[in-house]
């Protein structure tokens, strides 16, 4: 057997041995996992995986290789990828890339060969905790002396937002939409453009004089990673802008639209990630089976006294998936409607944001 050049450690000192791909460099980030079958690319490309180190249940990756079309940003910002086996040989007329070749290009650290059903099962056990990729002939003590040292970084949105705003623009539009970057996945603006919106994406401390300036028809708050309580911002504009004209958020977006009118936010023991998770829509009893990725969520109790009303619940632990205030012309959703990779169940949710521009355009 080829001797095994990586592991990776875990907080408590537990060790995992395996085989290294991507970049040769050593990373410590927050560790969780994803159920996703399929959607790699779409997932190691995802904004709102920026310092986390993600581990995929489903056992097999690369297999399709990494293809020019289907990436959610243009530079690719995850911590590690934890696999249990690699395929470097992709099967694929439509692939460019290996992922490895990826990984590497943007530095990225991945691992191979390691047991991601026991890794899996204690992040769900005892929760979302840091962990290292290093080489194995790392000493424990060494490693786990790094780990304590390091801080989860609180500027993630930062880093991520364009630094200045840009367009993507549609034949024949109908509404101008300005979008906030948070760390904005590229199918919601490709979603937006089929729905004949003009898109304005704008840097996440962009405020809400010079986004009126714009004159959009409405204003979409985008997913990103971290905790929604750091970006401040966004959270001052939804409360200067609520009532003047429509705003749809997304994940992130969400949880800003509900601290910004009064409700609270907590980190979750493990998160959400998959493409897989059962929501009810409270409003039509309707089960969407949907695409996630967030370690926050709101506090349900937290709506009670506020002009937000529950619209969306998940089946699997009861957190809030969607919120809304009619009068405010406000609605949010957890998940991601858009899907890339997963079901499109919710895609309605597009239509519902269009509806409520024709609506103030009457």
């Amino acid at each position: 057997m080829k001797p095994y050049d990586k592991k990776i450690v875990l907080e408590d000192g537990r060790e995992f041995y395996g085989y290294g791909f991507g970049s040769d460099k050593e990373a410590i980030n927050e560790i969780v996992f994803n159920t996703s079958m399929v959607g790699y690319q779409e997932i190691v490309s995802d904004p709102s995986y920026t310092d986390q180190m993600v581990c995929m249940t489903y056992p097999l990756i690369g297999n399709y290789g990494m293809t020019d079309e289907d990436y959610e940003t243009k530079v690719l910002t995850m911590g590690g990828l934890i696999v249990r086996e690699y395929n470097d040989l992709p099967s694929n007329f439509r692939y460019t890339k290996t992922l490895s070749e990826v990984l590497e290009e943007y530095n990225i650290p991945g691992i191979s060969g390691v047991d991601t059903r026991k890794i899996t099962r204690i992040i769900r056990d005892e929760g979302s905790q840091k962990v290292m990729i290093t080489a194995a002939s790392t000493p424990l003590e060494e490693a786990i002396e790094k780990i304590k040292a390091y801080n989860i970084p609180t500027d993630m949105v930062s880093r991520v937002s364009c630094k200045k705003r840009w367009y993507s623009r549609t034949p024949n539009h109908k509404y101008d939409v300005v979008a906030i970057d948070c760390g904005i996945k590229l199918n919601i603006v490709r979603k937006l453009n089929e729905k004949g919106c003009n898109v304005t994406v704008v840097p996440y401390d962009t405020t809400a004089e010079e986004i009126m300036k714009i004159h959009p028809d409405g204003l979409f708050l985008s997913n990103g990673p971290g905790n929604p309580e750091d970006v401040t911002p966004v959270i001052n504009v939804v409360k200067e802008l609520k009532g003047k004209l429509p705003i749809f958020g997304i994940c992130l977006g969400h949880q800003m639209i509900s601290l910004a009118l009064g409700a609270k936010t907590f980190k979750m023991k493990f998160g959400h990630r998959g493409g897989n998770h059962p929501v009810m829509n409270l409003e039509t009893g309707k089960i969407e089976i949907t695409s996630q990725n967030h370690s926050y969520a709101v506090d349900c109790d937290s709506l009670g006294g506020t002009e937000l009303k529950m619209t969306h619940k998940n089946l699997l632990d009861n957190t809030a998936e969607g919120v809304e205030s009619i009068e405010n012309k406000i609605f949010s959703v957890q998940y991601h409607p858009e899907s890339a990779p997963g079901p499109q169940d919710s895609e309605y949710l597009f239509d519902k944001f269009i509806s409520l521009m024709a609506k103030e355009a009457e």
